[in-house]
């Protein structure tokens, strides 16, 4: 026993000098952990070592063990937990927590991972997350702790927890390395081979690579009755048409839209502004077919049940396709089904989920469908369990082509693109597609708002799994958020400082234009993929007839010219 109590004390104290802050984190005695309103025990089932903690006995869905810990401002913690249920309630979410005591009195309680509809067949469930330490007030101290709730009849066992600096597991993501990574998934290499007639100096030749679009897509969300009725203008619907390649109707196509009162339906909010973009060039999400969140279900959808509900929702799905179809690149189907399962619930089928992919595959198979979800970047709650949902559609074969990621950072949230790249790192497992669906950020200074939003920017257009970026609005007259978080402006829509920042990178740094002197019979330009112009110019004079156009996509692009008078 004394050799086995040294072999534990050594392997305590192995863990906190590798940067572990929990003591007893593999839980192999009761040391240093608060059972507060429960009963804990050791038992021999266990994920990892000899023991697990046992918890039984508790009272409420927040009762379970707890240790105080000292964490830094703005510092960014890896933190995570092994849970097993004992016994299945319904709805059941299993949920590691922090509790921050600030030195002034007062508190701030956060989920750090998040396992929804837990139940004990799921077996061993790996909680785990990132966050990071507040800065606006002094941190006294912080207390993590484990609960499954709704309801505190369910015990559980624990094991393997741990809470590390993220910097002890391969430092900060800068700038820097974004920028090579951008550098090698969104552009490729122009290379122009130049000979000259007799009689041209090449001194007095140049070449300018001049980029008219980009491939990438950088879209909108757009306020339907707003870009129809042309508020302030027009001006609205113009800047959409000028600084975006893709946009999504915020609301017009959801359902509760649509078909408020049963029978009573109006496609023609959303198809007239979905024409009205496309004719300018822009391409078009659908967003979305089907809420599952409980209060986001119209009132007599929830009247419905068993067949009847089934071939409601059918109906609706394969009408709303039609409609759109040739329209639509994309559509998310099932909206936030991490978040509410209403539909499932309804029909008792955990398995309905699947089916509504099925039914919009079925209706149009030339579109691409999403899961869309929140509290899986912005915030990790989710993450893993949205990457289990990926990985669950993705072997049922029901025709899910990638993931929406929505990016709502909290008010005065700096996005820090270390977290952002181990959330996406963690998503990209999956091995599909991921879409930006849903970015804003929220800052009452607007310097600040553009810092947050480069930062946002750069750390997911910097990720090579990261297929196109919308924000959800951009307007201050036209965002769901207001002011806080809008690129432009008033009446006149004027950039705000953010907006100026924002459109800075997506028009400026992220676009390809150089002018090069000749020197020699070949140069190679590193350029963003899309659409391109090369133009001659001869002492000081474009020589027209020898524009050329191209389209840069992910492979090099050879330009053969010839100069001559």
């Amino acid at each position: 026993m004394m050799i086995l109590g040294n072999l534990i004390a050594l392997a305590a104290l192995s863990a906190l000098t590798a940067g572990e802050l929990l003591q007893n984190a593999d839980f192999e005695s009761l040391d240093h952990w608060d059972c507060w309103n429960s009963h804990c025990t050791l038992s021999s089932d266990r994920h990892s070592g000899q023991h697990s903690l046992k918890i039984t006995g508790r009272s409420k869905g927040s009762d379970g063990p707890s240790q105080y810990i000292q964490v830094t401002g703005g510092q960014v913690y890896n933190a995570g937990v092994w849970v097993k249920l004992l016994n299945d309630h319904a709805g059941q979410n299993i949920e590691l927590m922090n509790n921050y005591e600030f030195t002034d009195g007062s508190g701030k309680y956060e989920i750090v991972a998040r396992h929804a509809n837990a139940k004990t067949s799921d077996g061993w469930i790996h909680l785990q997350g990132t966050f990071t330490a507040p800065t606006n007030k002094p941190i006294k101290r912080l207390r993590p702790y484990i609960q499954s709730g709704p309801e505190g009849s369910v015990g559980f066992l624990a094991d393997s927890a741990t809470i590390t600096p993220a910097s002890g597991s391969g430092g900060h993501v800068t700038f820097t390395d974004l920028n090579h990574v951008i550098d090698q998934q969104r552009k490729s290499n122009i290379v122009l081979h130049v000979t000259t007639a007799a009689g041209i100096n090449k001194n007095d030749v140049k070449i300018h690579v001049l980029q008219k679009k980009k491939s990438f897509p950088f879209g909108t969300a757009v306020n339907s009755w707003k870009y129809n009725s042309k508020v302030a203008g027009g001006k609205y619907g113009d800047f959409v048409h000028n600084h975006f390649n893709w946009m999504v109707p915020e609301s017009a196509l959801k359902w509760m839209i649509i078909e408020p009162q049963r029978g009573h339906k109006d496609y023609d909010l959303a198809l007239k502004m979905i024409h009205s973009v496309k004719s300018h060039g822009l391409k078009v999400r659908g967003h979305n077919l089907v809420w599952s969140v409980d209060a986001l279900v119209q009132n007599w959808v929830k009247a419905l049940s068993g067949n009847t509900l089934r071939t409601e929702v059918k109906n609706h799905i394969e009408e709303t396709m039609s409609k759109t179809r040739g329209l639509l690149e994309h559509w998310d189907v099932n909206n936030e089904n991490l978040h509410g399962t209403w539909y499932q619930d309804r029909l008792h089928d955990p398995d309905y989920d699947l089916e509504l992919f099925r039914i919009a595959h079925h209706a149009d198979s030339s579109v691409k469908l999403f899961l869309n979800e929140y509290d899986v970047v912005a915030a990790g709650s989710e993450t893993n369990d949205y990457l289990a949902q990926a990985q669950r559609f993705k072997k049922a074969n029901v025709g899910l082509y990638g993931m929406g990621v929505q990016c709502h950072f909290g008010s005065e949230q700096e996005p820090d693109p270390t977290v952002i790249k181990g959330r996406l790192d963690i998503l990209a497992q999956a091995g599909i597609p991921i879409w930006v669906t849903e970015l804003d950020v929220m800052a009452q200074d607007e310097n600040k708002r553009a810092d947050f939003y480069e930062k946002a920017l750069r750390a997911l257009y910097g990720h090579p799994a990261v297929e196109g970026i919308m924000f959800w609005g951009f307007w201050d007259q036209a965002h769901w958020r207001g002011e806080k978080a809008a690129l432009v402006k008033g009446n006149d829509l004027q950039m705000t400082a953010a907006g100026r920042r924002v459109f800075d990178l997506l028009e400026n740094q992220w676009m390809t234009d150089e002018t090069h002197t000749l020197s020699g019979s070949q140069m190679t330009v590193r350029g963003f993929h899309g659409d391109y112009e090369v133009h001659v110019i001869y002492q000081g004079r474009e020589l027209s007839n020898l524009k050329q156009t191209f389209t840069l996509g992910k492979g090099s692009h050879t330009v053969n010219i010839n100069v001559h008078k």
